[in-house]
């Protein structure tokens, strides 16, 4: 047989049972007859039962042997402790993107999953918490929770920075003990009736006390910052004062936490002396030796400068867990030995913001939503089935708003001398409680404090509280009577007094300040090669000023921005750097250290470095928002300091390949491209769901491109978009000798960048050509309602986001009739001007070359004057040979000389003088397609250079809305 083959081929528990049994008969009874058959059969029975046994040992608890995989195993608790995990993290996940919509914190969503799968929704299906979350699987979940609730301690110590206190201490301090006093007091007041009413006789008054007191009087730290950083308070008095206020509450709340903790597992106040003793000494051990050591060991392994080692990190997590042991054995709860841990952890050179950054996604993704969903699990709000019971619950939550509120309303009104808005601010800031009091909960759950009702009340007064701060602090605190902290620094009053220079070089069409958006590194050389081109011709024999916001420097930076001033031929950039506020911790901590990262952040870095060579005045500045938020930080800050022009960068969608890199370093190997329509569209899934990288966006370049239409949309000055088309290869000299070529249609936008063009000319390494274009009809025009529908507004593609896009108001006939008297004015002024000065070689105007061109076909006839070759480009000769390659050369040449040229356009979405619809449409026929996100963010003239290839670079204007 080959079942017994197989069974004593290998060694087998058959032998483990047969040998013994074998052994044990003497050589005389194995010669019985009797005793013989005996034996075989007792053998033969045994090697039956081992065999079938072997046979179905592989098949247990499998899913196609008809096992429920839902089913608990002790020896295996993986199974269902995967089902729970990824029910639980689906479900919260779920919530926090609906909940996010309306600006709710992430625990929110977090203790609603734990109470929409506990008894109180799903647990009331029959069967359901038998399967999913049976009894015996909670020590399973607990476990990871609390080593989850470890670790997020830990961050949340990392997170604390004792320089935080340091500023307004005084208003500070006043805040959070007035918020901890009168709520701690209210606390007191109520715990007796509950007590009474609803906690058992074995449970001292004391300790029920102080877990009420505590949790009346704690303030949600993490929860607080993120609340602040989304609605950018951070730079207002409001935000510094609270922050302050909200790290010395953390800390007392703590180490309340610990004095209860320590009181309900001592038998006797002798003991709990002791383990006071004991903490307190543990807390002083950490705070100087052991913080030192830390300090030594990330200089030892470089951790300070090039982040944390494996090794350092390996020997803070060790002690972080070692020391939640510590506190735990000697009667504290061990978070509190992890939240120590992460104070002590150095903060120089970020290694905080660094470390947190390695940590918080496991934490954040798996552990922390199991601990709240636990909370949420132990909360049946059907517990809450009386009028008495409801009173009690409406009393908690009045109470602790109340006291929390009024508080901190109080000292802040008349202590700290605030208005009542800012007072109403902090109040409602302050009243935040989530994740923390949720913490502090379920320790007196866990140590038979509170019954589940009273947990189940408590916990649904930190959910009101919770929610309701972000609209309250919108509704008294909205962003116009926000006072930010460097509105009493003299550089802002100098920024005040600006307002008539803007209107001065308005005047003149002069702009002398430009906003540099900086939102990634790839954008940077860019970003350099433009603010180099409008660099003064001849700049003043100074040092160059970097100019810092921070208050240590302001005293030089109000010196140099005065010199600049002053200079007529000065430029001033305010280098703005965006950084996305993401779900991370460290995102936060970020935004909370803005001082540290604008010194150090690599992209500022760079730029400042190059303002320094190019005696450029540059003014770093830096904003953690939403990227939702990120165009309106934009126009707020550009508005605030008075620019006279915003420069954003933009790299379009496009291929990038090996054949690419060939083209564009051996470009006389290049072999023309043709594409037919049919081409364009490869596969037909891919026309179904538009998912082709020839038509539809690629993903990263269409989300950059909604928040540059949200700057133009959005903007309260005049913007320009560069958009770098440098091939893959090409050594471009971009900013030594540049030509610039400009088409010329009309209307507000290219207005603008006629004027724009002009400026860039008084640097005698620059020239241009201007051609103004105007349309030839061979056929009947288009109307003026086809003109506005197809220019006026933009339409969002199927697949696009919920982005808004830019749309302006209705003109009429007598706004265009202006808008064309004023273009002819200012070409006429220009004309007038290049004839009057056409022998001063200091005049920009002989620099530029005019050309009217009518045309037909405007689009194409711009991309051929493009090509063109210019009499002022001092690169302009062309190698000639013989007559029989003489075309072919100059063709090619002229390809050449397209690419190297920069592209200055308007982006005439608003009073569009010449509908270019069909036009654009041709040239993607022959050159290929382009994504409708280009066309959105730059307009029709600029798209048909984006398809053409034409320009290195282009840089697409758009006026301010009062132009």
């Amino acid at each position: 047989m080959p079942q017994l083959q197989t069974l004593f081929s290998t060694p087998s528990p058959l032998f483990s049972t047969a040998l013994p049994f074998l052994s044990s008969i003497s050589s005389e009874e194995r010669t019985n007859p009797g005793d013989e058959l005996f034996i075989m059969q007792e053998f033969s029975s045994t090697v039956t039962h081992l065999v079938q046994s072997r046979a179905t040992a592989p098949d247990e608890g499998g899913l196609l042997s008809g096992k429920d995989p839902t089913a608990y195993n002790p020896s295996d608790p993986l199974r269902i402790w995967i089902i729970q995990i990824g029910l639980i993290i689906g479900l919260t996940s779920l919530l926090s993107i609906i909940l996010k919509r309306v600006r709710q914190p992430k625990v929110i969503a977090e203790v609603l999953g734990g109470i929409i799968l506990g008894p109180t929704a799903f647990g009331r299906i029959p069967g359901f918490t038998k399967h999913i979350f049976p009894e015996d699987s909670q020590p399973y979940l607990s476990l990871t929770a609390n080593i989850g609730l470890c670790l997020f301690l830990f961050l949340v110590g990392l997170e604390i920075d004792a320089g935080i206190i340091k500023r307004n201490w005084r208003l500070s301090a006043s805040v959070a003990l007035a918020g901890m006093t009168l709520p701690f007091g209210l606390g007191v007041a109520i715990s007796y009736p509950i007590y009474t009413k609803f906690i058992e006789a074995g449970v001292a008054w004391t300790h029920f006390l102080l877990f009420v007191g505590v949790a009346f009087s704690i303030t949600a730290f993490p929860v607080l910052c993120r609340i602040l950083t989304e609605l950018k308070l951070l730079d207002t008095t409001v935000g510094i004062v609270v922050l302050s206020a909200g790290v010395g509450n953390d800390i007392v709340g703590w180490v309340l936490l610990a004095l209860s903790i320590a009181l309900v597992n001592a038998g006797s106040g002798l003991t709990a002396l002791y383990i006071l003793i004991i903490c307190v000494a543990w807390t002083l051990i950490l705070l100087f030796p052991v913080k030192m050591a830390f300090k030594w060991l990330a200089m030892w392994t470089g951790s300070i400068e090039n982040g944390p080692t494996l090794f350092y990190m390996t020997a803070i997590l060790l002690f972080t867990f070692g020391s939640a042991f510590l506190t735990d054995v000697i009667g504290v709860h061990a978070i509190f030995g992890a939240f120590l841990t992460g104070v002590i952890v150095p903060r120089e050179g970020g290694l905080a913001i660094k470390f947190t950054e390695k940590l918080e996604d496991i934490v954040s993704i798996i552990f922390l939503p199991l601990y709240f969903t636990l909370s949420g699990l132990s909360t049946d709000l059907g517990l809450l089935n009386t009028g008495m019971t409801w009173a009690y619950t409406m009393a908690i939550i009045s109470l602790a708003f109340v006291g929390k509120f009024g508080g901190c309303f109080l000292a802040a009104r008349y202590l700290a001398k605030f208005s009542l808005r800012e007072a109403g601010a902090v109040g409602a800031l302050m009243s935040c409680k989530g994740l923390v009091e949720l913490i502090v909960l379920n320790v007196g759950l866990s140590a038979g404090i509170l019954t589940q009702r009273v947990f189940s009340m408590f916990v649904l007064e930190a959910l009101v509280l919770t929610c309701l701060t972000t609209p309250l602090v919108s509704i008294m605190y909205p962003p116009h009577v926000r006072k930010l902290v460097s509105s009493d620094n003299p550089e802002s009053k100098h920024v005040e007094s600006s307002s008539g220079r803007k209107k001065k070089a308005a005047q003149n069409n002069r702009k002398r300040r430009f906003t540099v958006v900086l939102d990634q590194l790839e954008h940077l050389p860019s970003m350099m090669a433009v603010t180099q081109l409008i660099q003064p011709a001849s700049p003043s024999p100074r040092l160059t000023r970097i100019l810092s916001p921070v208050t240590s420097m302001q005293s030089t930076a109000v010196n140099s921005s005065t010199e600049s001033l002053s200079d007529p031929s000065a430029v001033i950039v305010d280098a703005f750097r965006l950084i996305e506020l993401s779900d991370r911790v460290s995102a936060v901590m970020k935004s909370s250290a803005t001082e540290y990262i604008i010194h150090t952040d690599p992209v500022l870095s760079i730029f400042r470095r190059f303002g320094e060579l190019n005696d450029i005045t540059v003014m770093p500045a830096l904003s953690i928002v939403p990227f939702d938020d990120m165009p309106q930080s934009v126009s707020e800050h550009a508005h605030t300091q008075y620019s006279d022009l915003i420069m954003i960068p933009w790299l379009p969608p496009h291929i990038t390949s090996p054949d690419d890199f060939h083209s564009a370093a051996h470009p006389q190997q290049q072999k023309p491209k043709q594409s037919t329509p049919g081409e364009m569209r490869h596969n037909p899934f891919e026309t179904l769901f538009k998912s082709s990288h020839t038509g539809g966006e690629k993903s990263a370049s269409a989300v950059h491109s909604q928040f540059a239409r949200g700057v133009f949309g959005k903007a309260k000055t005049d913007v320009a978009l560069y958009v770098d088309q440098c091939s893959p290869g090409l050594d471009i000299p971009l900013g030594r000798r540049q030509h610039i070529f400009l088409p010329f249609f009309g209307g507000p936008d290219d207005r603008l960048a006629l004027d724009f063009v002009i400026q860039l000319c008084e640097n005698k390494r620059i020239t241009a050509t201007v051609v103004r274009i105007t349309k030839a009809e061979l056929e009947p025009p288009k109307t003026l309602r086809e003109i506005e529908n197809a220019n006026l507004l933009t339409v969002a593609s199927a697949i696009s986001t919920n982005f808004p896009d830019t749309v302006y108001g209705q003109p009429n006939a007598e706004t265009r009739l202006q808008s064309d008297t004023v273009d002819n004015l200012a070409w006429s002024k220009y004309i007038k001007q290049k004839d009057e000065q056409a022998r001063n070689p200091a005049s920009p105007m002989t620099r530029v070359e005019f050309r009217e061109l009518k045309t037909p076909t405007p689009l194409h006839t711009a991309l051929d004057e493009a090509s063109k070759p210019s009499s002022l480009d001092p690169e302009r000769n062309f190698d000639r040979g013989s007559p029989s390659v003489q075309g072919e050369r100059v063709d090619r040449q002229e390809i050449e000389y397209c690419r190297r040229v920069l592209v200055v356009v308007g982006r005439s979405r608003r009073l569009a003088v010449e509908y270019h619809g069909k036009e654009l449409k041709d040239l993607m026929h022959k050159h290929g397609p382009v994504g409708s996100e280009v066309k959105k963010t730059i307009g029709d003239v600029g798209a048909a250079f984006i398809v053409a290839g034409c320009g290195i670079g282009l840089v697409v204007l758009q006026a301010a809305h009062d132009a």
